[in-house]
């Protein structure tokens, strides 16, 4: 018996690498759709050959699971509508718009019992998991400064800009909670809640949310973590760098930025006598494929019982406690500590 899985909303263009991934899958079979938007549903249906459901309780009542890639303050109705049927969930980042949102869907899951799984692709690309293991190994000493860069350039796209991302109703901020929390989540997988944050943020293309945001983390053994994002990075190249007090570790090609310019040596070392880089035999997924659809990949393994979760509800809500410390933070202009 195949795992029946549906798809609530195509809003997020995740939904079209989740949909190839449970298709291709033989465990899997992908039901349906369900959208609010007629037209978005309609292409999803005719996309993945499957049906089209106008009526949400009609979908969840012929599944299993359920996929929602819908606007971000619309995740908690439709988890909610789920967790009721007690389908497992494979939710988009970030978990809600509101901490509020993210306690409810917490409760939600909790009191039902429901598999949860958030979408944090980042932490099962094989680069990351190489970047784990060299500082848990404590091959690269003591960790002291890190910096993370993650974004994308569809700042230039006037179907990006005209869509939801850039209407706080709807997505609950700008590049700081849409990307922002790709490297809020890399880095406490990497090292656990960090514990005060200060932020800034700009308005530069006359949007209602910002474009550009940077935030210094800091950890309560001292550690500072820089992130950086925005929807206008034409170009980049290392994305993530961790510097050690004996060998600093560079990785490119985890970003769109990154991806087609960076060249084969996408993780690089340094020890602290080295005399030249030393590049590590890792190809990112962003570069190989699959990046997302290895988040629906996963989700099936968990629901099956085959694999834990790699994210968790829990995790999607801390990682929007930091998102909301950083927004206070560059509203009042001062570092905030982290409420979790």
């Amino acid at each position: 018996m195949s795992l029946r899985i549906g798809i609530l909303s195509f809003a997020h263009y995740h939904a079209n690498f989740w949909s190839e991934a449970f298709a291709a899958d033989p465990r899997v079979s992908l039901v349906g759709v369900w959208d609010d938007d007629t037209s978005r549903r309609q292409t999803a249906a005719d996309c993945f050959a499957m049906q089209q459901f106008d009526d949400i309780d009609r979908l969840l009542a012929s599944v299993d699971a359920v996929a929602i890639c819908s606007e971000t303050t619309r995740h908690r109705p439709l988890i909610e509508a789920a967790a009721r049927r007690g389908h497992a969930v494979l939710c988009e980042k970030p978990l809600a718009a509101s901490m509020d949102d993210a306690v409810a869907i917490e409760v939600a899951v909790r009191d039902r019992g429901i598999k949860f799984m958030q979408s944090f692709p980042k932490r099962l690309d094989p680069a990351s998991i190489r970047i784990r293991d060299l500082i848990q190994s404590d091959e690269l000493g003591e960790i002291r400064l890190v910096r993370v860069r993650h974004g994308h350039n569809h700042g230039r796209d006037a179907a990006f800009t005209n869509g939801w991302w850039t209407r706080p109703e709807l997505s609950g901020g700008g590049t700081l909670i849409d990307e922002g929390v790709h490297a809020v989540d890399f880095l406490r997988w990497l090292f656990g809640n960090p514990q005060t944050v200060q932020a800034n943020i700009s308005f530069f293309d006359g949007l209602a949310v910002e474009d550009a945001a940077i935030a210094m983390l800091r950890w309560e053994n001292g550690l500072l973590a820089e992130v950086a994002t925005s929807w206008s990075f034409a170009a980049g190249h290392d994305s993530v760098e961790v510097y050690g007090s004996e060998a600093t570790v560079l990785l490119a090609g985890v970003d769109l930025p990154s991806r087609n310019l960076s060249g084969p040596s996408y993780l690089r070392l340094a020890r602290n006598d080295a005399v030249s880089w030393e590049t590590l035999d890792v190809v990112p997924r962003f570069v190989a494929g699959g990046f997302h659809h290895a988040v629906a990949s996963a989700f099936v393994d968990y629901v099956l019982g085959v694999s834990d979760a790699p994210s968790s509800v829990l995790d999607g809500k801390v990682a929007l406690a930091i998102v909301v410390a950083a927004y206070e933070s560059a509203q009042n202009g001062a570092s905030v500590t982290i409420r979790y």
